[in-house]
């Protein structure tokens, strides 16, 4: 992988091309995913069906489409006692950080007497996207379900791909400890629409969250403003800053388990520390090696990957910042100094035993997180996510009589003559009872 100074005459470019790597939505993606979102807008049921049967190659009916009772628990039966043990945990771990973020409404009376304030209302109902092709993540289907039902969401629906027609069995558990209510064996781009506009048989639902491919991504950036999302998600990415107290094996590791992903991961490594630098390219060759996913791994950090070497820490911060990566992790001596720095990023993880899988599966923290730069404006899934705030104002005639000339006034200023005698009819009446 590439070793780069900071301030070498071509550094610029290849920062900027590192930043924009995951680039727009082809053309031809966004045609067709158009045609399958709009399809299904119009027809409902009969696109979704015939859509499921041309790309996952399994025929469903309306008596089919929705995963039953008997089915889920055929599901549950086929997990293995470690593994409900390990998902147990996660949920719990998710769930305790969570509740950290539940969010109340407030009330004030201003100094005319006004009362004014903020409900803070769960939505009625969420959609999580699964992914059930080539991968599946049980432990996002937690990030997402269990933050919605801490909110107080009334219905969480599960909609996502099934091979064979059978449920994974991992996915099952997770929807069973989150709270999932209804699972729908659909996918890609039409899951999505069904989601966002519902059909005969797939309610509609007020928000979409969860990752998925390029196809659902497209999917989820079309049909917003008809459902809101949560985000749309890019390449996964991780900055690691390091000094000479950092471990290389650990460095190395973090950045292969990075690369992993895909060979769009960015897996980058900043450092004052030329030698450290040499010791992680050599580490990262040493344990490629054993690792199943070689050519992925490969294809990542000669395409996205990179050692940048800085002048001192707080310019491997500074490019850190600029990046605004998912996943920063913090391997100097003082991380929680250096912290007080940072600006942008997803998640920060700080220390040598802080490693990124942690934040990913066990930890709590919620990896849906904000790619390609995002996190510059966004932040990670959360409760907040799942909450929508109503502003109510309540004026006695006193407080009602002391702004409305100023109220009138800015009326008419903006020539809106109704929106003025909306007021001044009031004014006009207030000898009345």
């Amino acid at each position: 992988m590439k070793i780069i100074h900071a301030d070498a005459p071509e550094f610029r470019e290849f920062f900027q091309r590192l930043r924009q790597r995951g680039g727009s939505f082809s053309p031809e993606i966004i045609s067709s995913v158009s045609r399958i979102v709009h399809d299904v807008s119009i027809k409902g049921d009969e696109a979704l069906f015939r859509y499921t049967k041309e790309f996952d190659g399994h025929d469903l009916t309306a008596e089919t489409v929705e995963v039953t009772h008997k089915e889920k628990q055929e599901a549950l039966n086929r997990v293995k006692p470690e593994d409900r043990e390990v998902i147990a945990l996660a949920a719990r771990r998710i769930e305790e950080y969570h509740r950290h973020q539940f969010a109340q409404g407030w009330s004030m009376v201003d100094q005319e007497g006004a009362e004014m304030g903020q409900l803070v209302l769960p939505l009625l109902r969420a959609g999580i996207y699964a992914p059930g092709g080539k991968a599946f993540y049980p432990s996002t289907l937690l990030m997402a379900a269990i933050p919605a039902r801490i909110a107080g969401v009334r219905e969480i629906i599960l909609v996502s791909p099934v091979k064979g027609g059978q449920l994974n069995p991992l996915i099952a558990e997770s929807a069973e400890v989150s709270g999932v209510d209804r699972i729908f064996k659909i996918g890609g781009a039409q899951a999505i629409a069904a989601l966002a506009y519902g059909t005969q048989t797939v309610p509609r639902v007020d928000k979409i969250v969860g990752p998925g491919n390029a196809y659902v991504a497209s999917a989820k950036k079309l049909v917003f403003g008809q459902v809101a999302i949560d985000m749309i998600a890019g390449p996964s990415e991780v900055v690691i800053i390091a000094d000479e107290t950092a471990n290389p094996a650990f460095v190395s590791a973090d950045m292969l388990a990075q690369a992993e992903h895909d060979e769009m991961a960015a897996a980058i490594l900043i450092t004052p520390y030329p030698d450290l630098a040499d010791a992680v390219a050599a580490e990262i060759q040493k344990q490629l090696q054993k690792l199943p996913k070689k050519e992925i791994i490969q294809k990542s950090l000669l395409q996205c990957g990179a050692i940048i070497i800085t002048s001192d820490v707080f310019q491997a911060v500074e490019l850190a910042n600029l990046f605004a990566p998912e996943h920063l992790e913090l391997m100097v001596e003082n991380p929680k100094g250096s912290l007080g720095q940072v600006r942008n990023a997803g998640s920060v993880f700080l220390g040598s035993y802080t490693p990124e899988a942690l934040g990913d599966y066990i930890a709590g923290t919620n990896h849906i997180l904000p790619t390609e730069g995002t996190a510059r404006f966004s932040s990670p899934l959360g409760v907040y996510d799942f909450y929508r705030r109503m502003s109510v104002l309540s004026f006695p005639r006193e407080a009602f009589e002391k702004l409305s000339g100023s109220t009138s006034h800015f009326a008419r200023m903006e020539g809106l003559d109704a929106h003025a005698s909306s007021v001044d009819i009031r004014m006009k009446h207030r000898k009345e009872p």
